[in-house]
């Protein structure tokens, strides 16, 4: 009886060879030390580099913690971006325990502060627009004239209620309307038992 091979799962569009790619880095970086020494044009990063960086960015990108967000593409632009700014910090001469350069590890940990970075950003972009959903009159988001600017009020009012529905907006904003307090609970008092009819009466006996 033969037994079937199991298929090999398929890698992927974004998949990157680590050991060809930390090659290529070292290469690059040591080229552009070796020009620079010289006093001789630097060459531009090679595109096979710069695609190994929209692998890596965009297989990040992908991964549950990351996949939801709206302005993905943007995270990804800005790990890019990073990545080929500190394609010079890259350390030659640093391996990994088996001896071998791990450039892949390096960039992929550029790739996930940019992340960061972009989230950061937009939270605080949002909290920005919320504040000025909930503080800002109707004169901050259009011109009105005459009978127009009620009804103008009208809608940023009924926009800010929803808002208020459905974002928390408490903890950057500071107004005077506190939140109602639940109430404490009422402690019982040791001996004293409120009688409600005869059958508690016997119960409680």
């Amino acid at each position: 009886m033969q037994i079937e091979k199991q298929k090999r799962k398929s890698r992927g569009t974004d998949y990157v060879n680590n050991a060809l790619f930390s090659v290529e880095v070292m290469e690059y970086v040591k080229s552009v030390v070796a020009a620079k020494d010289a006093a001789a044009q630097v060459d531009n990063i090679p595109n096979h580099i710069g695609e190994a960086f929209m692998k890596i960015c965009n297989g990040l990108a992908r991964s549950p913690s990351f996949m939801n967000y709206s302005y993905r593409e943007d995270m990804v632009m800005d790990a890019v971006e990073n990545c080929v700014k500190a394609i010079m910090n890259y350390d030659v001469t640093k391996t990994t325990r088996t001896g071998t350069p791990n450039a892949f590890s390096y960039f992929t940990q550029i790739a996930y502060f940019a992340f960061l970075r972009r989230i950061a950003k937009e939270k605080k972009q949002t909290t920005i627009k919320q504040l000025l959903i909930e503080k800002g009159g109707i004169g901050m988001f259009a011109e009105f004239d005459g009978d127009a600017f009620n009804g103008g009020e009208t809608m940023v009012e009924k926009i800010r209620q929803k808002n208020d529905a459905f974002y928390n907006v408490d903890h950057c904003t500071s107004t005077s309307e506190e939140l109602p307090k639940k109430k404490p609970a009422l402690k019982k008092v040791a001996g004293v038992k409120k009688s409600a009819g005869p059958l508690a009466d016997f119960l409680n006996s």
